[in-house]
C-alpha cells in the first residue's frame, strides 16, 4: 500500500479521540498523520490509523513524535544495554552513537540471561532472545527436521542461576540458505524475557575484541573471548565473520558480541582440526531475515521450506513444418 496524501485529513479525524495516546508523524506541507507506529523501516514508516494501515515514505516525513504513554505498559526487566523495544519495533537496535567498550565480565552479567540453550532429540545448540515476548534466534541446522524443541533459560535470582525449561516452542520462520531460524516460546505463564540489542558489524575493524556466549558440548553459559580475524571470509558463496573466539558444537545459534554488548553475528560453524577458526553470520543478514520474516514463514505442512516451488516449464516442443 502506498502513502496517499489526500486521505491524511480523514485519518486524523478517525484518530482524534486517541491522539493523546498516539504517535504523530509530521509531514511536509504542514500535514500530519496520527496513529500507532507499527514498524520503522529505512525507507518508510508503517502506522495504524484506526481503520487502515498507512505506509509513509521517509522522504515525506519531517519529524516523528512518539507518545511516552506507549511505553508505560512495558515491563522494565532489562538492563540499560538490553533496553526496551520502541513501539512497533520487533527487535532492539543500537543507537546511532556507539557505546563505549566495557569489560566482558560486566557485560555477561547484564546480557547473559538473554542467551538460551536450544535442545532437540537430535542434539543441542544455543539461541538468544530478540524481544521480551519470547522470540529468539538460532541456527536452522539446530532445529532442522525436528518437531520437539525445548528452550532452557538461566535466570539470576539472589546471586544464583535458576534453570527454567520451556517445552512449547513454535518455529516461526526459517531461512535454511543462511542458516537462520526464528522461534517463539508459547508456554502458558511464561514471563517477559530479557533480550539483546542487535548491533552493526560494518564499523568493526579486524583485530577488534569480540566474545561469544553459548553452550558448547552442553556446557551452558560458556563465555569465550577473542578478536575479529576478518569480516569477509567467503565460504560456499556466503560471507562470514571469522573470529578467534572458541566456537564448538553447541555454540551454534548463539550470539557473537562486540565490546559494547551488541550482537554482531550468529555463531554457526568452525573448521575442525583447528583452533581459533570460528565463524558467525553477520548481524545484517539477521536483521534482513527478521524484517522479512513473513516471507520465510514456517509451515507445518511443508517443514523444509515455507513455499512449494513448482518445476519450471520445459522448452516448448515444435512440430517440424510440413
Amino acid at each position: 500500500m502506498l502513502f496517499n496524501k489526500h486521505f491524511v485529513g480523514s485519518a486524523l479525524i478517525v484518530c482524534g479521540l486517541q491522539a493523546a495516546f498516539a504517535d504523530t508523524i509530521q509531514l511536509k506541507g504542514n500535514d500530519a498523520v496520527t496513529g500507532k507506529i507499527l514498524l520503522e523501516k529505512p525507507d518508510a514508516v508503517v502506522v495504524d490509523v484506526g481503520y487502515t494501515v498507512l505506509v509513509v515514505p521517509r522522504s515525506a516525513i519531517i519529524k516523528i513524535s512518539q507518545a511516552d504513554s506507549t511505553l508505560s505498559h512495558l515491563t522494565a526487566t532489562t538492563s540499560p544495554l538490553l533496553g526496551v523495544n520502541a513501539p512497533g519495533q520487533f527487535y532492539n537496535t543500537e543507537s546511532g552513537h556507539p557505546a563505549a567498550a566495557s569489560d566482558v565480565r560486566d557485560l555477561v552479567k547484564q546480557i547473559g540471561e538473554a542467551v538460551a540453550q536450544v535442545r532437540t532429540p537430535g542434539g543441542l545448540g544455543s539461541g538468544f532472545f530478540i524481544n521480551a515476548d519470547g522470540y529468539l534466534i538460532t541456527n536452522f541446522h539446530v532445529i532442522e527436521g525436528e518437531t520437539e524443541i525445548t528452550v532452557e533459560v538461566y535466570r539470576q535470582v539472589d546471586g544464583q542461576l535458576n534453570r527454567e525449561t520451556y517445552k512449547k516452542v513454535r518455529i516461526v520462520a526459517i531461512n535454511k540458505f543462511q542458516d537462520l531460524a526464528l522461534l517463539k516460546i508459547e508456554d502458558k505463564n511464561a514471563p517477559r524475557f530479557k533480550y539483546v540489542t542487535l548491533g552493526n558489524s560494518d564499523p568493526l575493524s579486524v583485530g577488534d575484541s569480540v566474545f561469544a556466549i553459548g553452550s558448547p558440548m552442553g556446557l551452558e553459559r560458556t563465555v569465550t573471548e577473542g578478536i575479529l580475524s576478518t569480516k569477509t571470509r567467503e565460504m560456499e558463496g556466503e560471507l562470514y565473520l571469522q573470529t578467534t573466539a572458541q566456537i564448538n558444537p553447541g555454540n551454534s545459534g548463539g550470539p557473537l558480541f562486540d565490546m559494547a554488548g551488541n550482537v554482531i553475528g550468529v555463531t554457526n560453524m568452525k573448521i575442525m582440526f583447528g583452533e581459533g577458526l570460528g565463524f558467525a553470520i553477520p548481524v545484517e543478514l539477521v536483521k534482513n531475515f527478521l524484517d522479512h520474516r513473513d516471507a520465510f514463514a514456517y509451515s507445518t505442512d511443508n517443514p523444509n521450506t515455507p513455499f512449494r516451488y513448482l518445476e519450471p516449464p520445459g522448452p516448448t516442443s515444435r512440430k517440424p513444418a510440413e
